[in-house]
């Protein structure tokens, strides 16, 4: 799959958001980085990425990018630039975590999922849900190019199927292969506590997360785990 965009923008430069902009420069592509603390604290990790990586800010990173990539606490969804990434493709790695955002009821009373909520305050992008189901040294070292034989695959879900079109283009580039989970109202598949939730790349089923290196995860198992997901 051919890549057409060229720079990518990250709204949040943590474990998630700084391993996405390192498979990105590894592809070729420029990246735009931003934080919560100004683009001074990242000049560690632009320095790291090289030429290819600017830090900015938030407003900055989502007036840039071809492609937008969110990846901020849950708790700080409404900080998002709104205005600058209507009709622009955002992919969201946003979990809910209550003991860390707080209790939202809606999310507790399963009502809407946490992407809803992202997109509701995005309501003119199109969001797509993406990189949340796994740890972030896995992300990395899982990548593959593409038509490996261990190639390993992400969930994705989204309303729009032109974005979750643009998703995938983004994911091939970065080393992965891609499954479609639906719609953002069926994104819970793919969230915290569920089989597709970080497990199908462990090693074995009781891995230490952090401990363990990692293991291919086709396709095919992560269908198996989003179809074996329910609802608490």
């Amino acid at each position: 799959m051919r890549l057409s965009m060229t720079t990518l923008a990250l709204i949040g430069s943590g474990h998630i958001g700084s391993t996405v902009a390192r498979l990105a420069v590894a592809a070729g592509m420029d990246v735009v980085l931003s934080n919560s603390r100004g683009p001074e604290t990242l000049k560690e990790l632009v320095d790291e990425l090289g030429g290819h990586a600017t830090a900015v800010t938030a407003q900055e990173a989502a007036e840039a990018g071809d492609l937008l990539v969110v990846s901020v606490p849950l708790k700080a969804y409404r900080s998002i630039p709104a205005g600058p990434l209507a009709g622009r493709t955002v992919l969201e790695t946003l979990n809910y975590y209550p003991e860390r955002d707080g209790h939202i009821a809606e999310l507790d009373a399963g009502t809407v999922t946490s992407s809803e909520l992202v997109q509701r305050h995005l309501a003119g992008a199109h969001v797509v849900k993406a990189f949340n189901n796994i740890f972030f040294r896995h992300l990395h070292d899982l990548a593959r190019p593409s038509g490996a034989p261990d190639r390993s695959a992400l969930p994705v879900a989204g309303d729009d199927p032109a974005a979750k079109a643009r998703a995938a283009e983004l994911l091939d580039a970065l080393g992965w292969d891609t499954v479609d989970a639906g719609p953002l109202a069926d994104s819970w598949r793919f969230q915290p506590g569920t089989p597709a939730y970080g497990l199908p790349y462990l090693t074995r089923p009781d891995a230490a997360l952090a401990e363990d290196p990692g293991a291919p995860a086709p396709a095919a198992k992560i269908r198996e785990a989003l179809d074996a997901a329910v609802r608490g």
